[in-house]
């Protein structure tokens, strides 16, 4: 069965159009919960969204229109090949790369700590330097642990559930208190306006890959409660074509990372 692939624009005209009759962050939460409690289901363009997704969706459209808008800025990507844990086709001229963001040196270009959340960062680097779009319409890719867990990359909604820290229940009466004190108004903390800036830029997007050319970015992998993900681990890529013609999959060790850091 082909995994099932669905991508929502939070910059699309249904959300900016809801968004604009909504006023502060605290009135599109309850707007929010009163849509799912009464609507059995919604459809955007295509895509059938269950309440809760439209929930998630319409709040996080909020966050974004109110985001930290500070550029993410990886540091500068090469060809897939020169990484320590790449495997190339040499048939088909492709090669893919991944790099895990592990250490506090490489972890520190995300103003969040997504390890503390128990997300791994893992850069995927693609090079096409065939004559021919690489297709990713049906890729799937898997981080396969020594024990044989097969985790798919988390989803934006994964992580922005594991991010977003609701300070209190905006339907909830304040306790008044004898002397006024500035008080956040706001129903979410910072860090989850800082992360739906940053995996907007920083996640991977499985457009095609223009002949001659490479694509990156970054996926993440729950790993929490596994002890030492990394060993023995390898990312597991398949669903990819060069053309009409479909690839063989790519098994990539990390290992090869590995024992690259250690020799450093």
């Amino acid at each position: 069965m082909k995994p099932k692939v669905s991508y929502f624009s939070l910059h699309s005209p249904f959300v900016i159009a809801t968004l604009s009759t909504v006023e502060g962050e605290e009135s599109a939460f309850r707007q929010c919960n009163d849509t799912a409690a009464l609507a059995p289901s919604a459809k955007v363009g295509a895509i059938s969204v269950k309440p809760r997704s439209l929930v998630f969706l319409l709040l996080v459209s909020v966050l974004v229109l109110r985001a930290d808008t500070k550029l993410f800025t990886p540091p500068p990507r090469a060809a897939a090949n020169t990484y320590p844990a790449h495997e190339s086709h040499d048939d088909e001229k492709i090669s893919i790369a991944v790099d895990p963001f592990d250490v506090p040196d490489k972890a520190k270009v995300f103003r969040i700590n997504y390890q503390e959340r128990g997300f791994l960062p893992v850069r995927l680097i693609i090079s096409n330097d065939s004559d021919e779009y690489l297709m990713l319409t049906d890729l799937k890719i898997e981080y396969i642990t020594a024990g044989r867990d097969k985790i798919e990359p988390a989803t934006t909604e994964d992580i922005y559930r594991r991010v977003v820290h609701l300070k209190r229940n905006p339907a909830s009466p304040r306790v008044p208190i004898p002397i006024p004190l500035p008080r956040d108004n706001s129903p979410v903390g910072k860090e989850a306006k800082v992360a739906v800036n940053e995996l907007d830029q920083a996640q991977f997007v499985p457009n095609p890959v223009d002949p001659h050319s490479l694509r990156s970015g970054f996926l993440f992998f729950d790993i929490s409660g596994i002890d030492k993900p990394e060993d023995g681990a390898h990312v597991y890529l398949t669903g990819m074509k060069s053309g009409k013609k479909e690839l063989f999959y790519f098994d990539i060790p990390l290992e090869k990372y590995l024992g690259n850091q250690s020799a450093k």
